[in-house]
C-alpha cells in the first residue's frame, strides 16, 4: 500500500504539472494573477466539529448537497479561488493520478469554486475529464466558502482542504498559502488516519 501511494504521489509530482506546459491553447487562456495574499478570511470552523451542510449545482448539472454523503463516505473539499489561475489549473488535475487513492479510503472529493456554471464548464473541459463533482458556489456568491470562513474580501475563496468524516465531523482543515497547491501526500495521509 506505501509504495502505491508513493509511486501515485510520485507521478502526479512529475507529471500533473507538466500536463499543461504541452498544451499552448490552454496556457494561453490561463490568467496570471501574480502573487497573492495568503491569507485574508477569519475561519469560522474547527476539527472536531460538524460541517456546515451546503447544496451547490455541479458542472455536470445535478445538485450535490454535503449530507448526501453523510453514513457512506469521507468528503475532501477542496475550496480553490478562481478558475483559469494557474495553481488552480494545477491541482485539480492531479487528483486524477490519485483517484484509487481516494476510492481505496472511501473518499468522494468535491471541488468548489466561487465561479459561475459556465465558466467551470469551460475550464474543466480544457483541463481534460476530473472523476470528482465540480461544484459552482456562484449564487448566492461564495455562501458555502463563507459558511467556513474561507471567503476572502475580494470575492474569492482561499486555497482550502477540508476532510470531513462519514459522520459529517470535520477532522482536518488546511487553509494554504493560495500561491500553492496542497500536497497530495497531506490529503492522502489524513484520509488514511480516518480508515484506521
Amino acid at each position: 500500500m506505501k509504495r502505491k501511494i508513493a509511486c501515485a504521489l510520485l507521478f502526479a509530482a512529475l507529471f500533473a504539472a507538466p500536463a499543461f506546459a504541452l498544451s499552448d491553447a490552454y496556457k494561453g487562456n490561463v490568467f496570471n494573477t501574480g502573487r497573492l495574499k495568503p491569507v485574508d478570511s477569519v475561519l469560522k470552523v474547527k476539527v472536531g466539529q460538524a460541517a456546515p451542510d451546503f447544496t451547490l449545482r455541479a458542472v455536470s448539472g445535478k445538485k450535490v448537497s454535503l449530507t448526501d454523503y453523510r453514513g457512506k463516505k469521507n468528503v475532501v473539499l477542496s475550496f480553490v479561488p478562481a478558475a483559469w489561475t494557474p495553481v488552480c489549473s494545477d491541482q485539480w488535475p492531479g487528483y486524477n493520478v490519485v483517484q484509487e487513492l481516494f476510492e481505496e479510503n472511501d473518499a468522494v472529493l468535491l471541488g468548489i469554486s466561487v465561479d459561475n456554471i459556465p465558466t467551470l464548464h469551460s475550464w474543466t473541459s480544457q483541463m481534460g475529464q476530473l472523476w470528482f463533482d465540480v461544484l459552482s458556489d456562484f449564487w448566492p456568491h461564495g455562501a458555502a466558502a463563507s459558511r467556513y470562513g474561507i471567503l476572502r474580501s475580494d470575492g474569492t475563496a482561499e486555497r482550502a482542504i477540508i476532510i470531513i468524516d462519514r459522520k459529517g465531523i470535520i477532522r482536518y482543515i488546511d487553509v494554504h498559502d493560495i500561491n500553492e497547491r496542497p500536497t497530495l501526500e497531506s490529503i492522502i495521509g489524513q484520509l488514511e488516519k480516518l480508515r484506521k
